[in-house]
């Protein structure tokens, strides 16, 4: 079962025409995805060609929407349009948005994730690869070829340790319900607590993996509601332990500032909490393999 997208999902792409929009909506075409739309402005009716051959563009979300009745957006636009591109997405009445685009300025986001919320409209990203539920739909950049359905859930801040660990699932012969991929912005449109909260509601969800890492304190807030709200069993693990304190680590959102966001911090606060925290990446489908008993 999905969380946030599955077979039936309508999917849109905004900025389907440039390379990255291109390469990737090519990819979630020959994954299964159901891509009804393509959007650039000034771009409605051009015909596109080899893997989004027959997949129709238009000059709006809303023109998109109104014809084809998509439902999930997914932005591959430049950074300064990004703030734009959510919002018009949102408007347009598209219920779950998708922002791959890196380099977002923070202060468009604080703007755009308070509209967002406060409409009730799932954004995930920016900076994000995105999600896929194996056999039902990619939305993003997320390999479909390392996937495979089953019972894991896995979120993660880290695009790179996300796709290591869904091979190793996989190799392994566990496959995944959904696997989504938060971000590592310092201003996020989805968090851990979110994505868990889906996973405890998911009946064919019947184990979380929660990759974090160093900088903020979402992984101590997603113990907690672990702690108080889940009752699936969840492993963990915190990238960047070996990080210098003020170092910004690959993502915006991955420094020690202050003495807090440190590694060890997370890792006391997840153990607290009854998960499970792997020594090493490759550790973690070890752990999952035991916890489900293969």
């Amino acid at each position: 079962m999905s969380i946030y997208v599955d077979a039936s999902s309508r999917v849109l792409v905004q900025g389907i025409t440039g390379r990255e929009g291109a390469f990737h909506t090519g990819h979630m075409v020959k994954s299964g995805t159901n891509v009804v739309a393509g959007v650039t402005p000034g771009k409605g009716g051009q015909a596109l060609e080899g893997d989004l051959a027959g997949v129709p563009m238009f000059n709006t979300v809303r023109d998109a929407v109104k014809a084809t009745g998509a439902d999930v957006s997914c932005i591959f636009v430049p950074a300064k349009f990004a703030a734009d591109a959510v919002l018009e997405a949102a408007d347009a009445g598209i219920a779950v948005i998708v922002t791959i685009t890196e380099g977002v300025p923070v202060h468009d986001m604080i703007r755009v994730t308070n509209s967002v919320r406060s409409r009730g409209i799932t954004m995930i990203g920016p900076n994000c690869p995105g999600m896929i539920t194996p056999g039902g739909a990619k939305v993003g950049i997320i390999p479909a070829n390392i996937c495979t359905p089953g019972p894991v859930g896995v979120v993660s801040r880290s695009g790179t340790l996300t796709y290591e660990v869904l091979h190793a699932l996989t190799s392994r012969g566990i496959g995944q319900t959904t696997a989504v991929g938060i971000g590592g912005d310092p201003v996020q449109g989805t968090k851990f607590v979110d994505v868990l909260a889906r996973f405890q509601a998911d009946p064919a969800t019947e184990l979380i993996v929660m990759i974090g890492e160093i900088g903020g304190t979402d992984e101590e807030a997603a113990a907690a509601f672990v702690a108080a709200n889940v009752t699936k069993p969840v492993v963990g693990f915190i990238a960047g332990q070996t990080a210098p304190p003020g170092k910004t680590m690959g993502h915006a959102g991955a420094i020690i500032s202050g003495g807090k966001g440190t590694a060890a911090e997370k890792i006391r606060a997840l153990q607290a909490a009854g998960i499970a925290v792997a020594r090493h990446p490759d550790e973690i489908a070890e752990i999952v393999a035991g916890q489900l008993g293969r």
